[in-house]
C-alpha cells in the first residue's frame, strides 16, 4: 500500500486552542502524523511518496471560493494587527445576530467562517493546510491510475469543515475534495465511511442534498458529544441527497461489541449503493484511551475494521483523521491499514 505524506504539517506546530474555559495547547500535534509515519516503516506497509500540488479547483467545488480565500489571510491580517501567538476567533454568529453579512476586520471574519475555538492559526497552518489538500489528491490520484487502495497521512485533518466553515482542527474538508475529484475524474458514486469518534459534521453537510456521495457516519451521539449540533439517526439527506447520509450515533461507552454491529450495519448499506469508489475517513479516537473521547474500542479491533472494508472489494482511498492517543495512534492508524491487507 503507497502512502502520500507531507513534512509541511509540521509548520503548523505549537498553536493553542479554546477547550472546557482555557486556552490550551492543542491535541491536535505534529507528532499525531510522525507516529504514524514511523509505524508504517515497522510494519513495511510500502513506499510513502511526497505529495504533487494541486490547485484549489476541486476544493473549490465543495468549499465557497470566498471561504478559501479567506483561510490564507487569517495569520498575516492577524500579525498586521498587531498580534502574536495563536489567532484565535472569540465571536460566532448565533442566534438573534446576523450572518449574512461579512465584518471587515479579521475578529469578525475569523467568527463568521469558524463554528468553535479549535481552528487556530500560526505561521505556517495555511502551509499545512495545502500540504494536507495535496496529499489527499495525490493518493486519490494513486487509485485512480489502478491502486486498489492509498492512504492520505492529512495533517491537519478536515471531516469537520463544512463548505464555508472551519473547525474541529479542519480547515479544508480533505475526504470531501477526494470524493468531488473522484467524480469529475468520470465515477458516477462515491461513498464516504467516516469511522471516526466525532460525527464527520462537515461531510455530511457538503453532501446533504446530493445523491452522488453516500455519506455513513458511525459516531457519538451528538446529545453528549462534540460536535453536538449534528449527527442524529434522523437525518438522512433532503431533496435529491434524501437516504443517501446515514449516521450511526453511539453513547460513551460503546465496546466494540456494538460499533462493529453499526460498522457491518454501514458495510451493508454501503455495498447496496454499490459506489465506485470508497473513500474510509480514518479516525482513531474510538481508542479506549484517548484523551478528549469515550469509545472503548481496543488495540486488536483496529485491524478488524481494515478487514470489514476490504471485503468491500471496491476501489479505497483512506484518509487520515482524528485520534488524539498520540503514543497509540501510530499502531491503531496503520492497524486498519495492515488489516485491509490481510496481515
Amino acid at each position: 500500500m503507497k502512502t502520500v505524506y507531507s513534512p509541511r504539517h509540521h509548520g503548523h506546530a505549537g498553536n493553542a486552542e479554546l477547550v472546557a474555559g482555557a486556552i490550551v495547547p492543542a491535541f491536535e500535534m505534529p507528532s499525531r502524523a510522525e507516529f504514524i509515519l514511523s509505524r508504517l516503516g515497522e510494519v513495511g506497509l510500502g513506499p510513502v511518496l511526497d505529495p504533487a500540488e494541486h490547485d484549489l479547483s476541486t476544493a473549490a467545488r465543495v468549499h465557497d471560493k470566498d471561504y478559501l480565500d479567506f483561510l490564507p489571510t487569517v495569520y498575516p491580517r492577524w500579525k498586521a494587527a498587531g498580534r502574536t501567538g495563536t489567532a484565535l476567533p472569540f465571536t460566532w454568529p448565533t442566534r438573534g445576530l446576523r450572518g449574512d453579512r461579512l465584518p471587515e476586520f479579521i475578529d469578525g471574519q475569523f467568527g463568521f467562517y469558524s463554528f468553535d475555538g479549535g481552528c487556530g492559526f500560526v505561521e505556517g497552518t495555511w502551509d499545512a493546510i495545502k500540504s494536507s489538500h495535496d496529499v489527499a489528491l495525490t493518493a486519490a490520484g494513486l487509485v485512480k491510475a489502478g491502486e486498489p487502495v492509498a492512504f492520505a497521512l492529512c495533517r491537519p485533518p478536515g471531516h469537520h469543515s463544512g463548505h464555508n466553515f472551519m473547525g474541529g482542527y479542519c480547515y479544508i474538508n480533505n475526504a470531501a475534495v477526494a470524493a468531488q475529484w473522484f467524480l469529475d475524474q468520470g465515477a458516477a458514486r462515491v461513498s464516504i465511511l467516516d469511522v471516526d469518534y466525532h460525527h464527520g459534521n462537515g461531510t455530511q453537510e457538503i453532501f446533504y442534498r446530493r445523491d452522488d456521495v453516500q455519506v455513513i457516519n458511525l459516531h457519538a451521539d451528538p446529545m453528549q458529544e462534540y460536535p453536538y449540533f449534528l449527527g442524529h439517526a434522523d437525518e438522512t439527506g433532503e431533496g435529491a441527497g434524501e437516504g443517501f447520509n446515514i449516521n450511526y450515533p453511539m453513547r460513551w461507552g460503546t465496546n466494540w461489541e456494538t460499533w462493529s454491529e453499526a460498522l457491518e450495519d454501514g458495510c451493508r448499506k454501503l455495498a447496496a449503493y454499490a459506489p465506485d469508489i470508497v473513500v474510509v475517513s480514518l479516525g482513531v479516537d474510538t481508542f479506549e484511551k484517548d484523551p478528549i473521547s469515550k469509545f472503548k474500542l481496543k488495540t486488536g479491533d483496529f485491524p478488524k475494521i481494515g478487514a470489514r472494508v476490504a471485503r468491500l472489494d471496491l476501489p479505497t482511498l483512506f484518509v487520515m483523521e482524528g485520534g488524539y492517543a498520540v503514543a497509540d495512534i501510530g499502531v491503531n492508524a496503520v492497524s486498519v491499514l495492515t488489516g485491509f491487507e490481510g496481515r
